[in-house]
């Protein structure tokens, strides 16, 4: 794993996160599901996320520590309009963290990639298993498109 194969794996999310999002509204965000939660928690989470990937990187936090504790794993799902931040300042912070991102990446020396991290791995091993988790996270908006009305966007 280099850093440019990095780049090439969260350009492709970023690719597919836009696919799901194109046509949705403000309002088609916050469609809960029966169980799980909205696309405008779940795109919050992705940018919360990266946060962390930012401190592996060793550099400073997107949003704000409440923000991102506002959106962890396990934190309340958004279940009224006041409790959601709007849709395209979501989608304005994701490509920001996403120009970021890949500028830090394309900085990187590969030798920062075998550096201890967090749970016992690598600064390089930790940026693919968040990679996998925003990956995960991007297939859950795939749905809730469809939970919103919206046709299927990646075929």
């Amino acid at each position: 794993m280099t850093p440019a194969d990095l780049i090439r794996m969260y350009s492709i999310n970023h690719g597919a996160l836009h696919q799901n999002l194109e046509g949705l509204t403000h309002e088609d965000s916050l469609v809960q599901p029966e169980a799980g939660n909205c696309l405008n928690w779940v795109l919050a989470h992705i940018v919360s996320s990266r946060n962390g990937l930012f401190k592996v990187m060793g550099s400073a936090p997107y949003w704000p520590e409440e923000l991102q504790t506002r959106y962890a794993r396990g934190s309340a799902p958004v279940a009224a309009a006041a409790d959601a931040r709007p849709f395209e300042d979501l989608v304005r912070d994701f490509d920001a963290t996403q120009e970021r991102l890949l500028a830090e990446l394309g900085e990187m020396a590969e030798a920062k990639l075998h550096e201890p991290a967090l749970r016992d791995m690598t600064v390089g091993e930790w940026l693919t298993f968040l990679h996998f988790h925003e990956a995960y996270h991007i297939g859950q908006t795939g749905l809730l498109r469809r939970l919103a009305g919206k046709e299927g966007a990646i075929r």
